[in-house]
């Protein structure tokens, strides 16, 4: 099981922000990464296709004899993670837990605001998440809908980007909110733009860095660091162009890729 790679799946290229801080903290750990290009985003999808996907997406994973599944798609949790633990022999790690703690162990005022896909928002898991961990807590939310398909453009930190930031995360300012979770895998490729619009005085938690480090944690609790001798090997799929997962996909890892793979994702079975 050790030698066996680590497998990480989204909707489309947000979970290689996650991947990103997967290879900096254990960079002796081989990786399989599908992206879900074809039919992103699921955000805006109804809970019974969100689950569909994401079993389709695990079942392909699974395939490739991963030893680990890195669910990088906040919807994707929002909606399955409880069936996927029900189902799936191997360990899963999600981003909404890791997230939400790093949030509460930020915040000095009390005040948490949280963004992310309609799905999400509409889920209330991260106000959930927080508030078991702190019930005094306020949580603001506000679904961003458009921050992933401006993310998947590269449209980061233009004035597009910069006039739908104010739309959307005016709001929340107006809560006097000091931290502010990006709960969506995409949204960190915008964070220069978020951060311009909410200011300095508010922190912004990017969940990947969290997500890394319970990756790590399981991974030595379990036993199942890599103990191979020879280099990571790290493999990426998607559904959709290979040139266009390669392009902007090698801007989200902040490396060059080279080795994609189209599949076709409706062959795996979605049973849950």
């Amino acid at each position: 099981m050790n030698d066996k790679p680590i497998g990480i799946f989204d909707s489309g290229l947000g979970g290689l922000t996650v991947l990103k801080e997967i290879m900096a903290m254990l960079g002796e750990e081989s990786t399989v990464y599908f992206g879900d290009n074809g039919r992103t985003p699921y955000g805006t999808k109804s809970q019974e296709v969100v689950i569909k996907y994401t079993f389709q997406d695990i079942n392909f994973l699974l395939s490739k004899d991963v030893k680990m599944i890195v669910i990088g798609c906040n919807t994707a949790s929002a909606c399955s993670l409880d069936k996927v633990r029900d189902h799936i022999n191997i360990p899963v790690i999600e981003v909404v837990e890791p997230g939400a703690a790093k949030a509460v162990s930020c915040t000095k005022n009390g005040k948490i605001g949280v963004i992310g896909t309609s799905a999400t928002v509409e889920s209330c898991v991260y106000e959930k998440a927080i508030i078991n961990k702190a019930p005094d807590i306020q949580v603001f939310q506000k679904a961003c809908p458009m921050f992933v398909p401006l993310a998947e453009e590269g449209w980061w930190e233009n004035d597009i980007a910069e006039s739908i930031c104010r739309k959307y995360l005016e709001p929340l300012k107006e809560q006097n909110i000091d931290t502010l979770v990006l709960g969506c895998t995409h949204y960190p490729l915008l964070k220069n733009t978020i951060r311009k619009v909410m200011g300095p005085e508010v922190t912004l938690v990017n969940s990947g860095v969290e997500v890394a480090k319970a990756v790590k944690a399981t991974l030595e609790e379990l036993d199942l660091k890599c103990t191979a001798g020879h280099a990571a090997v790290n493999e990426f799929y998607t559904s959709d162009s290979v040139e266009k997962f390669e392009l902007l996909g090698g801007t989200f890892l902040e490396r060059e890729i080279h080795n994609a793979q189209k599949t076709d994702i409706e062959q795996y079975e979605s049973n849950y």
